[in-house]
């Protein structure tokens, strides 16, 4: 959620805290007719659920930049965030009082349900193109066991005595019938508006990491007969605290990256077939000119990429705000820097950035390669009148258009008095108290919507491209087994950091002095369910790392993960390698010996080689039509035992 309407965030400097004034401008009374550049944009398509439901086939997977849909399809994420279920409150006075709300009164319920039948919710979300909810929630609202007020539920007389979790079910039950895909979104922990000094800045805010997960495992079994629900989103712009940042690959208990390792590799275990969607840091460091501070979004994501157990589940996304900026927290006043905000560049910094940000992760053929799902963004509607904005709104559509890039704008529904002003003016659609409907398509934005659910993009068949993950973050823990069959079995090397690459891919580079690695499915072979742990020379039949010690695979097999150690003498010593017999034939070859003690030995053209999956460290891989059939390794002249070696042989 945006932090753009009101005053509560706060940062730490010199043991003060600093409140940070986010709020925006009042509304104004007129609205813009500023045109839109370039040709009229398409109509909107108007589906209806049946219509919808039949276009695509449950569940989606990725290829790529690309989410495909269970036939390999392409299913662009056409997206809205349908929120409130994540709280409304303000922090202050009565939850049940409306005037200690913030942009409406959501009663912990998805917005609107007091106003409109859900039959007619369905019916208007598809008439502004959308295909795909953003469903937030809370921690807090998961566990709530009084039922709404009748109030909340007005225009929905069979959701009364409902909690609101029951309220959520049936709200899913509406949308999945209807033909939309749902996205779970762990907004907040607390039901409080989002983001301030709210006890909900990181996943484990107000609970544990454990807990985190446990709510998440509960829902991944909720609805895993649903397959409509498509994907877990696992938290909601993770930011610094009063005292501290979370960081991404340090192994501690602020490291994000752990936290989402632990929880995609839970739900998936769970529920195999549902999309988990990773949204960057949103902020770190303290907003004061002369600090540091940033925005870091995916682009921690270049050097240490999440590996998971089904690695084609995995989306990325980011959010941008036209208040906001790359190292601005959107703060006015007190916290304000003078750093560009997104509204005050061209359009040509504006794609810059948002490509620095988050969108280079489409790239194809890097360790990273995932689709962005730009899961919120927006703008006032009626009444805008800041050129600057106007010409945000205009650039960035332009922008998602051009990159044919997945989106869901922020909200889809709010509240909206007699006059039709809406509680919250960045909404999509605002309902009277009397249900009638006030619409995008009534306001400046239109031109820029439809450009946007109508751009001709990526269509149809998608072709599976050969994927490439990476292993290990520079930390021991925890380790990388992204192996759905080893998360089952007991522990094949105890006391040491271990990476295991998914059951679908092989390992195909090592990195010298760090646990990094890289695994691919590049003409991969079909692996046979067994594994060996080679902790001795049993297997080497002739001297191909003189004077190393050397771990081998049997003949036959191909090394699916490897160990090392976690001491502080030695570190990352190697330690021993796993191995999986081939269910076909590989060549008999005695390979070639990849040496990497001194420099990178990379492929030219070979897979992943424009990006660094082991940062100022010596890697070593394999051609694209090779497997690692060996490590070696010594302990002389210093070397501590860390990887110094491969050997490589042919798949063909």
């Amino acid at each position: 959620m945006q932090r753009r309407r009101w005053a509560r965030g706060a940062i730490a400097l010199s043991g003060a805290i600093l409140t940070l004034a986010l709020a925006m401008p009042a509304q104004a009374a007129t609205t813009s007719t500023r045109p839109a550049t370039g040709p009229a944009p398409a109509q909107i398509p108007q589906l209806t659920g049946v219509e919808l439901a039949a276009s695509w086939t449950a569940p989606l997977s990725t290829r790529g930049r690309y989410v495909v849909d269970a036939d390999g399809d392409r299913f662009k994420l056409l997206s809205a965030n349908w929120d409130g279920a994540q709280g409304h409150w303000s922090g202050s006075g009565s939850k049940a009082d409306p005037a200690t709300h913030n942009s409406g009164d959501s009663y912990d319920i998805p917005m609107g349900l007091d106003r409109v039948a859900l039959p007619t919710l369905m019916s208007d979300f598809h008439s502004i193109g959308i295909n795909s909810i953003r469903l937030p929630f809370s921690n807090e609202m998961l566990g709530m066991t009084t039922a709404v007020p009748d109030a909340a539920v007005a225009a929905n007389p069979q959701l009364r005595g409902k909690t609101p979790l029951q309220v959520f079910d049936a709200v899913i039950d509406a949308l999945t019938a209807d033909g939309f895909a749902v996205i779970l979104n762990n907004h907040t922990t607390t039901s409080l508006w989002c983001c301030g000094v709210d006890a909900n800045t990181k996943w484990y805010s107000s609970q544990t990491t454990e807990k985190w997960i446990s709510d998440w495992v509960m829902l991944a079994d909720r609805y895993r007969t649903n397959p409509r629900v498509v994907g877990m989103d696992l938290r909601n712009e993770v930011r610094r605290d009063v005292t501290d940042d979370a960081n991404w690959g340090m192994g501690d208990g602020n490291d994000l990256y752990k936290a989402y390792q632990q929880a995609a590799i839970a739900i998936q275990k769970v529920n195999p077939d549902v999309l988990i969607v990773m949204e960057g840091i949103n902020w770190q460091g303290v907003p004061i000119d002369g600090f540091f501070h940033d925005r870091p979004m995916l682009k921690p994501v270049a050097n240490t990429s999440n590996t998971i157990l089904h690695p084609d589940k995995l989306v990325y996304s980011a959010h941008v705000y036209a208040y906001t900026g790359p190292q601005h927290t959107g703060a006015t006043g007190l916290g304000e820097t003078h750093d560009l905000r997104y509204r005050d560049m061209t359009a040509a910094q504006l794609a810059d950035a948002v490509t620095q940000e988050a969108l280079f992760v489409t790239t194809a053929g890097q360790h990273y390669t995932a689709p962005v799902w730009l899961s919120e963004f927006g703008i006032r509607g009626a009444g805008e009148t800041d050129q600057k904005n106007i010409d945000w709104w205009n650039n960035f559509t332009d922008l998602l258009a051009a990159n044919d890039t997945d989106f869901a704008a922020w909200p889809l529904v709010t509240q909206a008095d007699a006059a039709g002003t809406f509680a919250d003016t960045y909404a999509l659609l605002g309902y009277r108290p009397d249900g009638s409907r006030i619409s995008i398509a009534d306001d400046w934005r239109y031109a820029g919507w439809q450009k946007l659910v109508t751009s001709v993009g990526t269509t149809g068949h998608v072709a599976t491209p050969t994927r490439w993950n990476m292993l290990g973050s520079d930390s021991y823990l925890p380790d990388t087994n992204a192996s759905a069959l080893m998360q089952d079995r007991p522990d094949w090397d105890p006391g040491q950091w271990k990476g295991v690459c998914p059951d679908t891919e092989r390992l195909q580079g090592v990195s010298r002095s760090s646990n990094r690695a890289l695994c691919t499915d590049a003409g991969q072979p079909p692996v046979t369910t067994v594994r060996h742990v080679v902790g001795t020379e049993a297997n080497v039949q002739f001297d191909w790392a003189g004077g190393y010690s050397k771990l081998q695979c049997a003949n036959g097999e191909i090394a699916v993960g490897f160990s090392l150690t976690i001491g502080t003498i030695n570190r990352w010593a190697t330690s021993k390698l796993l191995c999986a017999p081939s269910a076909t034939a590989l060549p008999s070859s005695n390979g070639r010996t990849l040496w990497f003690d001194r420099a990178d030995d990379r492929p030219a053209g070979g897979g992943s080689t424009a990006s660094d999956w082991a940062p100022g460290r010596f890697k070593g891989q394999c051609a694209d039509d090779e497997y690692i059939a060996g490590i070696a390794y010594t302990y002389q002249r210093l070397q501590g035992g860390v990887p110094s070696a491969l050997l490589c042989k042919p798949l063909h």
